[in-house]
């Protein structure tokens, strides 16, 4: 990545998977111990973002004391940060928990000529995701009020396939809706999004499409089940220019992922 400083930096964390006491577990590992230790390392190397971006699956079984302590660890670094919401997690309650000045649930930020808009793409109650209308609406109005900007898209499930089959059975069902917005504004740049648990990086001809790996456990690329693997847990780091250009790369944990039951399926 460019160290160029006249730049947006912006750290991007998914799929936590927090669970409802620090010393739980889930597929053998705890997960809060790697969600600390991703922070940690992002911070070692760079003390400052412009923004901390949370997409989705914050919790395992979303409940007050996991958002709490989420809460807690990311009002630490007094970096601003926005939280989007996965399939495993309870929208009201992220709303409720998360709303602070610097840490909150925002759908639409503004950081010099560029917009981030995040999106819902939740189906409560299934793994799958989906764009309401009233998401598909709100994207278009801060795309067509606000031309000059740059945008960034952040959303929870991915929008292009990832030749994994059985995670592409989870892709945004309607993902053309949301092409068919995008192609027509040629000022988004990028869209990012979690929920795959691995590192996708593709390039169209107008935007970049990324997708980042899990704080915690990763699944296995171009698998036709579900399938874990112990490679280290990870997070991305986005530049965003002035003059729309847009700068990615993924960083990994330095220390091994301990403790995986490869051959559970309670995820």
């Amino acid at each position: 990545m460019n160290k160029n400083p006249v730049c947006l930096s912006i750290l991007q964390l998914s799929d936590l998977h927090i669970l409802a006491a620090p010393e739980d577990t889930m597929l053998g590992i705890n997960t809060e111990h790697y969600f600390h230790a991703c922070l940690e390392q992002a911070f070692a190397a760079k003390p400052h973002f412009d923004l901390i971006l949370l997409t989705g699956d914050l919790a395992q079984n979303p409940c007050p004391a996991s958002y709490r302590r989420i809460l807690s660890s990311l009002e630490a670094y007094k970096m601003p940060c926005i939280c989007l919401p996965g399939n495993h997690d309870d929208y009201e309650l992220m709303r409720q928990i998360f709303n602070t000045d610097s840490i909150n649930c925002r759908k639409q930020v503004f950081l010099d000529n560029w917009q981030l808009i995040s999106l819902n793409s939740r189906i409560p109650g299934e793994p799958g995701g989906r764009l309401l209308n009233e998401e598909l609406a709100f994207l278009e109005n801060c795309l067509s009020e606000n031309p000059n900007c740059y945008a960034l898209i952040a959303v929870h499930h991915h929008c292009l396939e990832t030749e994994s089959p059985w995670m592409d059975t989870m892709i945004i069902e309607n993902s053309r809706e949301l092409w068919a917005i995008v192609d027509e504004y040629p000022q988004v740049k990028a869209i990012t999004t979690g929920h795959i648990h691995q590192i996708l990086d593709i390039k169209t001809a107008s935007l970049r499409v990324l997708g980042v790996p899990s704080t915690c456990f990763q699944f296995v690329p171009g698998s036709t089940e579900f399938a874990v693997n112990d490679t280290a847990p990870g997070y991305r780091l986005i530049e965003l220019y002035a003059d729309g250009r847009v700068e990615s790369g993924v960083m990994r944990l330095a220390e091994p992922l301990v403790g995986l039951q490869t051959n559970l399926h309670e995820y």
